[in-house]
């Protein structure tokens, strides 16, 4: 019987509703499943929250999110489990589990600071808590199934917020802890995103790394295909919601699909690609809230025949902040590349992703494009930083909410080069472009504008690119 690793998302598993869902899924392949399940969407997000919320002595916020997350967990425990025996132990774990978050928000309280190290067992709650509840789902529907912990079985170096997995040492867990419970028929459920060192402390695979987590177990345990199921259906030329039109890319090369996710795919975490490359094991990804289409199948070696078009990945929720020198600033104090380098340090050591940045010297100022929710975190961290400098000088201030557009081409795609018709097009809609960032090759270009404009720009660029015809490649 084929092995087949199924990983859902949090989107996948955000409420009741979604669980059971899920719960129909897996009871219906026909094949032996292993699930690796994300925290519920928004969980982790909220995790993070509390721990920086701590950390600057703000004790109501805190405790009223370890509040709502508790509301939120067992308000699926009670809406899904009928058994008592179930309903308890889940519950009871559920509650043991948060009750030692708050303990743990009370601890960084004290120290003032959360450490990289301190945040990754914080965001590892949210995973913990959804694969109990999805394996006692499961038993619900008379599946034998139990809830794994990826700190038992994924093994990573100690780079905390983005940990690189050991793959023998990991291969040997996954080989003692989850095959015997494959053999037997039982599926285990285990928490994506998350492992541990050697030595047993908590890390983290960095942000939607769940979908990491499940190549990583699929090459451990030498399985068939990993399907990865979210809430679109596979990859699209342009994300659905902004274009109706946007059509499904049926099969992709590993290369293609890992470019695809390195500006943005959300469907697909950048580092997924590389334990299945190596392990020549395909990869799905597919629609957990319309399971009957087939998605996208990412393959060593797609059909020849196969139609190949370009893709557009925005992202919105960002923001614009600006650090740096005012003009008129004395030459001493002027902004350089070796602040530049200690603002983009800090930032990564305070658990701060930076999906793009531009320089300018002219203007002495770094432009760094922030997740909205780390925005208020980031200002902190480089006021802190450079407090030292001149602050008649010295400048930091958030510009504008911004959104980014990726245009993903294929060679030979059309007479034009994908760069050139992207910037023309962009250039005719009248599109303010604040950034630009471009890749060795021509096939690929990212842009960051103005957030009220995104969504035009995109069914823009959709038309322009002639992903609403049957343009051949």
């Amino acid at each position: 019987m084929a092995l087949i690793i199924h990983k859902f998302g949090g989107t996948s598993v955000g409420s009741a509703e979604r669980f059971a869902a899920v719960t129909e899924i897996v009871a219906q392949v026909e094949h032996q499943p292993v699930v690796v399940v994300s925290a519920m969407s928004g969980v982790t997000n909220h995790l993070i929250a509390g721990a920086r919320a701590a950390a600057e002595g703000r004790d109501t916020v805190y405790r009223e999110i370890k509040a709502g997350l508790l509301t939120r967990h067992l308000g699926v425990v009670d809406a899904l489990l009928t058994r008592s025996r179930e309903r308890l132990e889940v519950g009871g774990f559920i509650e043991d589990r948060l009750h030692e978050l708050e303990r743990l928000y009370r601890s960084i309280a004290v120290l003032g600071e959360v450490t990289a190290r301190g945040l990754d067992t914080v965001a590892s709650f949210g995973e913990q808590l959804s694969s109990h509840i999805l394996a006692a789902t499961l038993r619900e529907r008379d599946l034998r199934a139990e809830a794994v912990s990826a700190t038992e079985a994924v093994v990573t170096d100690d780079t905390f917020g983005a940990a690189k997995p050991l793959m023998a040492q990991t291969r040997a867990r996954l080989q003692a802890r989850v095959k015997p419970l494959v053999e037997r028929g039982v599926i285990p459920v285990i928490t994506g995103y998350i492992g541990a060192t050697e030595a047993g402390v908590t890390t983290t695979l960095g942000r939607g790394g769940s979908d990491f987590t499940a190549a990583i177990v699929a090459a451990g345990l030498d399985a068939d295909e990993v399907w990865i199921w979210s809430d679109v259906d596979g990859i699209l030329t342009a994300d659905p919601n902004i274009v109706p039109q946007a059509r499904t890319l049926p099969e992709l090369s590993y290369s293609e699909a890992a470019d695809l996710a390195y500006y943005g795919a959300d469907v697909l975490h950048p580092k997924t690609v590389g334990p299945v490359v190596a392990a020549n094991i395909p990869l799905r990804l597919r629609n957990s809230f319309h399971p009957q289409h087939p998605g996208t199948l990412v393959l060593q070696s797609p059909r020849a025949d196969r139609q190949r078009l370009p893709a557009i990945i925005s992202t919105d929720g960002l923001t614009l902040i600006a650090v740096g020198s005012r003009d008129d600033a004395p030459l001493a104090a002027s902004w350089n590349l070796a602040l530049t380098a200690r603002a983009l340090q800090c930032l990564s050591a305070a658990g701060v992703d930076v999906p793009m940045f531009s320089q300018s010297f002219s203007e002495h100022m770094l432009n760094l494009v922030l997740r909205e929710q780390d925005q208020a975190h980031a200002l902190r961290v480089l006021k802190s930083e450079f407090d030292q400098l001149d602050a008649a000088a010295f400048m930091l201030g958030v510009k504008e909410k911004v959104a980014t557009i990726s245009v993903v081409g294929v060679p030979g795609w059309n007479s034009k080069g994908i760069v050139s018709h992207a910037f023309a097009a962009l250039g005719e809609l009248g599109t303010r472009v604040i950034a630009v960032a471009q890749a060795a090759t021509e096939y690929n270009v990212s842009f960051c504008i103005p957030e009220d404009q995104m969504a035009d720009a995109v069914r823009f660029l959709h038309r322009e690119l002639g992903l609403e015809q049957n343009h051949e490649s």
